[in-house]
């Protein structure tokens, strides 16, 4: 699959990026972070230019974005459990649905570029717990961009390393993750001996 999209980005360029992040952001699996890293490589190498890039990208992400929150939000509960019922993913839901209610606009932010295996569920779950649309908009937009600029630049920075670099930042996602639910577990179990104590 690596090789089919290397040759779609080369062929088509910025369009097949939009495509691309479009389908990433709208809960496809897509390698979007190694689609970006390559974009970024044709950039150092001159091919394209790195404004363009982002801006394709980011607008093709918020795009894909919109189409789960849409889902979420005017799809309602029924649709949704009727493909969870199919294709399964219905505790998954209902974890992001908690988190959504919990962190919100953070959740929205940092499933951006930090957390990103989260995203399609956190646009979802953002329109099912109907999250304020216009401020859903405003940090998707804020998320998308840094999560282009970060990946792009590194892909430039590291042309000749694209598919390390790829395999590295995957892991430090997953890192990230574990890290996040270490902390969370730790506090709770904190303030769980706390009030033991008391």
């Amino acid at each position: 699959m690596t090789e089919q999209l290397l040759e779609l980005l080369t062929t088509y360029g910025l369009p097949a990026l939009f495509g691309a992040m479009v389908l990433a952001a709208a809960g496809m699996p897509f390698p979007s972070s190694l689609t970006l890293i390559a974009m970024g490589s044709f950039v150092a190498q001159g091919e394209l230019d790195f404004w363009p890039v982002v801006l394709s990208g980011a607008a093709g992400a918020v795009l894909g974005d919109q189409i789960g929150y849409a889902f979420g939000r005017y799809g309602g509960r029924p649709l949704l459990a009727a493909v969870t019922k199919r294709i399964g993913g219905a505790d998954k839901v209902a974890q992001a649905e908690a988190y959504s209610r919990k962190w919100a606009g953070w959740g929205i932010f940092f499933s951006r570029w930090l957390i990103g295996p989260l995203g399609p569920w956190i646009n979802v779950t953002s329109g099912l717990t109907e999250y304020p649309w216009r401020w859903f908009v405003v940090l998707d937009v804020a998320g998308e961009l840094l999560w282009l600029l970060i990946y792009v630049s590194l892909g430039r920075a590291f042309s000749d390393q694209v598919q390390t670099v790829a395999s590295l930042l995957g892991n430090l996602t997953w890192v990230v993750v574990g890290l996040l639910v270490a902390g969370f577990l730790g506090w709770k179990l904190f303030g769980k001996q706390r009030v033991e104590a008391v």
